[in-house]
């Protein structure tokens, strides 16, 4: 399991400007098998990708804004090439687009992506926060309108767990009807304090030991740690994660 274990690079965006490279070869450091793409920052993708290659760094999916989607798919199409990942996610959706309207449109719009580019063998995902929650449609929040494990959907789920719970969810329950239809999974703790906030996985209220589990049952490829706001470097709060990630699949499989 320790394989798929990746770093979204969110997680690092501010250090990323001044020295990408440095930072993945601390996340190689680390024991991350891979990590999951959210921009260049000012880099050239080529150097990125050939640095990665030179480590053994895997690419966990690439996130891709709307627009990007929208107006500039071939050169999306083109970094995906490059980084050798099939896997495109919509990472996001600013206010104004969080209503009744512009979820069914949007769950139409990505499905005609994914239907043209299938035959390809790219996969469309998209990453939840809790907002999706407070959106019903046909009788279903937003997230399981646009996730709906019917034939017909092609819109695949990137779920953050941190999210599922601050939605009020229970974590691996609502996991279940996604089987073998999410390819990479968000692993994020909640912090014990009374804001909610993040926390390094293993040292919050999130109990992973089942979220693993079920995803090595359920199709899991990639287990993407990511924490939004770290209360200091933000290495140091990857390189907890995957300490803890790596005692607890090690205690796992005793």
């Amino acid at each position: 399991m320790k394989h798929k274990i990746a770093a979204q690079l969110y997680t690092v965006r501010d250090l990323l400007e001044e020295d990408f490279p440095g930072v993945l070869r601390e996340l190689k450091d680390m024991g991350y098998a891979g990590v999951q793409i959210s921009g260049m920052f000012g880099h050239d993708p080529e150097e990125i990708f050939s640095l990665m290659k030179e480590l053994g760094l895997k690419t966990a999916g690439m996130h891709v804004d709307i627009n990007s989607f929208r107006n500039d798919l071939p050169k999306v199409l083109e970094q995906a090439e490059l980084f050798e990942t099939k896997d495109l996610i919509l990472p996001y959706l600013v206010e104004e687009d969080r209503n009744v309207e512009s979820y069914i449109a949007l769950k139409a719009e990505l499905n005609e992506i994914a239907r043209k580019l299938h035959k390809d063998g790219y996969r469309i995902s998209y990453h939840n926060h809790d907002f999706e929650f407070e959106t019903e449609i046909e009788g279903k929040n937003a997230l399981e309108y646009l996730l709906d494990p019917t034939d017909d959907n092609l819109l695949l789920a990137e779920l953050d767990v941190y999210w599922v719970k601050k939605g009020g969810k229970e974590i691996v329950s609502f996991l279940e009807t996604y089987s073998n239809r999410m390819p990479i999974i968000h692993l994020k703790d909640m912090a014990k304090d009374e804001e909610q906030s993040f926390a390094e996985v293993g040292n919050g209220t999130i109990d992973f030991e089942p979220i693993l589990r079920w995803g090595e049952r359920n199709g899991i490829e990639w287990y993407a740690v990511e924490q939004d706001v770290c209360p200091g470097n933000p290495l140091d709060s990857l390189r907890v994660s995957i300490e803890n990630l790596h005692k607890l699949i090690d205690s796992m499989n005793e």
